[in-house]
């Protein structure tokens, strides 16, 4: 049971979210489609919110410190970049207590810390 669970939470993320809000689909939306940017920004905060509410009732039941107990996880490396994404683009996570929790517990290790964009040489 433990294994399926640590197993679907980064899926959500990986699978449900993050396909729907990465750098590339956002950019075709405004270019191909002309789409408007608070369209763009509504439809990015829907689909952030679908998958968030998802993962927090998940967290509710099964993190730690971490998202499944106290060791960092597949789910972590996950959800930290989406959670950097989601505030980038203003994403209202007071709904999220866990999921900001457990952000905020995983970028206190040093693995984590390092890999935020601002510590990137190309980091634009």
């Amino acid at each position: 049971f433990d294994k399926s669970v640590i197993r679907s939470m980064p899926m959500l993320v990986a699978c449900e979210v993050h396909p729907l809000n990465n750098l590339k689909v956002l950019q075709y939306l405004t270019n191909d489609l002309s789409v408007e940017p608070d369209v763009k920004t509504a439809w990015y905060h829907h689909w952030v919110n679908e998958g968030f509410t998802a993962l927090e009732k998940m967290l509710e039941k099964h993190s730690g410190r971490c998202c499944f107990g106290d060791e960092p996880t597949l789910a972590d490396l996950c959800l930290v970049p989406q959670v950097y994404n989601a505030k980038r683009f203003n994403v209202d996570m007071s709904a999220y207590p866990n999921i900001q929790r457990v952000n905020d517990y995983c970028l206190t290790l040093q693995a984590f810390a390092d890999a935020v964009p601002e510590r990137q040489a190309d980091a634009a």
